[in-house]
């Protein structure tokens, strides 16, 4: 009889303790749910700044648009619809980096491109640089007097000076 009563006090901890572990992550899951989108958008006061990070002092947009969030994800909407819902209510300045869907992709791929595009120019330049001749000193030239007379009359004649 004792058994049984341990083993029902056991099972019943042990039900408690899943119960209490259940809320405590599920509430972090919110949490943790909430912070990640909050850091995916911006505040729209014009700041500059991400949302949970908006340090202005009575600031009504964060404020507002934290509540919509936190709606949001008390009414169970996944994070793509919250996301869409703060787009078409804001626009896409709203979002902190671009979609990486459409004519977005564009804001991922030119950066790397024309780094890309640099670092080919710049081998480029390089070796072409590389292959150019080097500049030889041209010897004197040995002329006699009278050849550099010539020479300086001719020029004179030419340029009249």
């Amino acid at each position: 009889m004792k058994l049984e009563t341990r083993n029902s006090k056991l099972r019943f901890a042990q039900l408690v303790l899943i119960a209490l572990l259940a809320m405590v992550f599920l509430g972090a899951d919110t949490d943790a749910r909430f912070n990640k989108l909050g850091h995916q958008l911006m505040c729209m006061c014009g700041c500059n700044q991400i949302l949970l990070e908006c340090n202005h002092v009575g600031c009504t947009y964060s404020d507002r648009m934290r509540n919509e969030l936190a709606a949001g994800l008390t009414r169970g909407d996944s994070d793509s619809l919250v996301l869409q819902s703060f787009v078409q209510k804001y626009g896409n300045t709203v979002l902190a980096a671009p979609t990486t869907t459409g004519f977005n992709r564009v804001a991922w791929i030119m950066p790397f491109a024309v780094f890309a595009a640099a670092i080919i120019l710049t081998v480029w330049l390089v070796r072409l640089w590389k292959a150019r001749a080097v500049a030889q000193p041209v010897p004197r030239p040995n002329l006699g007097v009278e050849q550099l007379d010539d020479l300086r009359k001719k020029a004179r004649h030419e340029t009249e000076f």
